[in-house]
Parts: structure tokens; sequence; C-alpha cells
């Protein structure tokens, strides 16, 4: 093993420049995982954070040669473990590849590089009256490599979609280090397979991303928001289900339950209504945004909604979002742990879907608040527990998987954002069924016939 690792250490020496390999123990430690718990992660063997695709080209071909596993990084933000290292494996960080290559305002397109931060692009190109729309919570940190890789949402799904929908064309450096394009800069294109939606999700599990070519839109409106409080979040519920087959389009329809209002507010001193069983946020980025509000806060009343309030301006409206863009890291605060879902069910089980995880935090005795982006039905119920504490972390994890069953059952999915990582693997299983997982695992096979992507993930 230590001649391994002499050999690799000198191997990607001799194709990088000494600030791109990091070999210090202590220093590659803290590349070993991203955000989530409950996931094993291993001991890198190195760190190398290149600058250009021929570097990250030099890191394939070693890795192929001496057969190494590779694990591609971005900011680690993720929550599944998919970004968390294998023993004696390659960290291929991904941050310093920032550069935003191009805005074509004409064409519509941004082509980036991997580690550009989401709201670094979506400053940059609003600059030119243009709009990247997927943006998750950790829009401020985590980058669009990590995007692609886990095919990352946000509050604004409900209307744009995810991060899939604005992925046009990929540049790709395979497992053996050849370069692969896949995709188009034109708006139009079905040549071929589709191999750039193949790789949007994967995980790093089928190439390492390096450039991208990504759809925008006009900048739309500054939207106005609003507040609706409810006495239970199947009337929160009940209004999601009014205000989509009305057919309006909100930019942002989201669902804090009580327990997530609450963290909140003790983290931020907010206030927002601590009495409410659940608080639906609301925006509209139309030409007349007060006329939609003023429409979709007559459903929340008629569904149950005890108050309603509107934003008078877009700087309260922002401040209604900014509460909701804090819960994960407010209900971070109730424990020293969290577990966070990413369940997403169709609109009409979105009622079910609470109540039930709200009987499983009874059954199991634990904290659990949830949030979710309610117009797409994409649930984050995050788990509190003390790590150290044996019998609350094994009630953390059983309560966990429970959430996951109740969403599958309600005809959901196990992941509406997040992935899969290490995290999800045993429960995709249950989701594809057999013949699903076959053929998923020899698409991998195609792209890395050695397994040295990203093993150990997905499945």
């Amino acid at each position: 093993m230590d001649d391994l690792l002499t050999r690799l250490h000198e191997a990607l020496r001799a194709g990088l420049p000494a600030e791109a390999l990091i070999t210090d123990p202590d220093v590659t430690a803290s590349y070993a995982h991203d955000m989530a718990s409950f996931c094993p992660a291993g001991t890198p063997a190195a760190v190398v954070l290149p600058r250009t695709v021929e570097q990250v080209q030099h890191v394939m071909r070693t890795a192929t040669a001496l057969r190494v596993p590779v694990v591609p990084q971005g900011a680690r933000t993720g929550l599944s473990g998919g970004a968390n290292a294998s023993e004696g494996c390659i960290v291929l960080s991904l941050a310093k590849m920032d550069r935003i290559v191009e805005i074509n305002p004409v064409d519509r397109i941004a082509v980036v590089e991997p580690g550009v931060v989401n709201a670094v692009l979506s400053r940059a190109v609003d600059d030119h009256g243009l709009y990247y729309p997927p943006d998750p919570s950790s829009w401020e940190m985590c980058t669009i490599g990590g995007n692609i890789g886990t095919a990352s949402g946000g509050l604004c799904c409900v209307k744009y979609g995810v991060t899939a929908e604005y992925v046009l064309g990929l540049d790709v450096v395979l497992a053996d280090g050849r370069l692969l394009s896949t995709g188009r800069r034109t708006a139009k294109g079905v040549a071929g397979y589709d191999l750039t939606r193949l790789f949007v999700g994967s995980e790093g599990s089928l190439g390492i991303v390096v450039g991208a070519t990504l759809a925008l839109r006009p900048r739309p409106p500054v939207q106005l928001a609003l507040a609706a409080e409810f006495p239970s979040t199947a009337a929160a519920c009940e209004a999601v289900c009014a205000i989509m087959e009305r057919g309006h389009t909100p930019s942002l329809l989201e669902l804090m339950d009580r327990t997530t209002v609450q963290a909140v507010n003790a983290l931020a001193n907010m206030g927002l209504p601590n009495t409410t069983e659940a608080l639906l946020l609301c925006a509209f980025d139309t030409p007349d945004p007060g006329a939609d509000l003023a429409a979709v806060g007559e459903l929340c009343v008629a569904a149950g909604a005890t108050e309603v309030v509107p934003a008078e301006d877009a700087a309260e409206s922002e401040l209604l979002l900014q509460a909701r863009r804090l819960s994960l890291t407010a209900l971070e605060t109730i424990k020293s742990a969290t577990m966070i879902d990413d369940v997403c069910v169709p609109r009409t089980k979105l009622a079910a879907m609470l109540d039930g995880t709200s009987a499983i935090a009874e059954k199991y005795g634990l904290t659990i608040g949830v949030c979710a982006h309610a117009g797409d039905g994409n649930t984050h119920p995050v788990v509190c527990f003390d790590h150290a504490d044996e019998d609350e972390s094994r009630r953390a994890r059983e309560s966990f998987d429970e959430i996951m069953a109740l969403g599958l059952a309600l005809g959901g999915t196990i992941t509406g954002e997040h992935g899969v990582g290490v995290l999800k693997k045993e429960w995709l299983a249950r989701e594809l069924g057999p013949v699903g997982v076959e053929l998923q695992r020899g698409i991998k096979r195609t792209f890395d016939p050695l397994g040295i992507l990203n093993p150990g993930k997905i499945f």
C-alpha cells in the first residue's frame, strides 16, 4: 500500500503544479466528507485542486493506470454523502475551476466552469438583464458543478424547474481521461441520445464535469410575496392544491411547519408568527403580482387561513424569503445533529406526507421540522437528534427510513434534489426495482468499466 501511495503521488506530481496537489494527511482529512449525517467516509490518499481541463485529464489517466478511485467534489454542501471520500481515493476538488467563460445575451446562455458558485453566476447574468433560475438554499456556497451532479432545485422550481432544465451542454472528462462534449449551444437540438441529461444527477459516477453551457432567461419583474398562517398543515396543503388547480403560476410556493417557524425565530428573531401550525409563503414575479397575490389570498382564506399578510414591497418580500432560506440552518440549532430528508410526493399527497411525518416524530419521540417546496411536493423533513446519544441516534435513523417509506407509499420519490449518495442507495433499489437497477448499473459500467468514479455511491 505504501508503495502504491508513493507511486500515486509521484505520478500526480508529474503533471500538476505543486499548489494543485495536497498530500499532508492533516489537510486531506478535511476533504473527507460533505454535510450529511450517518454517512461513512474514508481517508483520501491525495487531494487535487486543478485549474485546467488538462490537469483533470492527467488525474484521471493516473487513476486509471493505478486503479485508484476518484471522488469529485464541489463546495461539499451536499446532504447525502455523495462527495464523501472513499478509502485511499483521490479527492478531485473542482472548486478552483471557477471562471465564468461567457455570458451571451443574444443566445441566452452562459458557459461556466464547475467551481462557479451559484450566487456568483446569478449576479453576473443579472448585470446583463438575464436570469439563471435554479437557486438551492445553499446558493451562496454551492457550485454549479455540484448542482449538476445532484440535479439541484431550489425555491423557484414550482415555476422555473430544476437544474436539469437549464443544462444545454457539458464538457466531461471520462474515467480514462478522454474529453467528451455533449449537447449544444443552440435553442433546439435532438441529435443522438441525450447524454447531457444522463450526466445531470449522476453524482460524479459517470465522468467529471469540467464545463457547462447553461440556458438563461430574461430577468423577470421583481417578485412580491405573501405569508399565510394556517391552523394545520392539512389546511395549508389544501390551499396549495387550490392554488395549483386554479392555474396560478407562482414563482415560489413554500411551506414551513410550526417547529421550523419557531426555530427560525429563535435563530434570527424575524418576527414570524410562533402560534401558527403552518406558514405558507407565496410569491409572483408577474407584471401585476398584487392582483395575483390577492387571488391567492382569497384561496388561502377559503382553505382556513387565519391570517394573510401580503408584503408591501420587494424588501419585505425578500425578508420572507430569507426566513425560508434560514430554515435548515435554524433546525440544525435544535440538536447537535440533523438528518435532512428529501422526499417528493404528488401535490395531492402533500398533506398525507406531512401528517404522516408528524406521526413518525411522535412515534419515535423526536423533533422533526418540515420545510417544503410545497408547489412541487418536495418536502424536507429534518430529524433533529443528539449524535452522542446512541439510542436517540438509532431512533433518528429509523424515523428517517420510515419517512422515505411513507413517501414511496404515497407514490413519491426518495429524493427530489439532494441526490442518492451514500445515505439513500439502499432505498434507490426499492424505488427503481431490479430491472431498473440492472440497467443503470450497465450504464455505469459503460462509462466507468473499472469502477473508479465515486465508488460506493448511488448503488
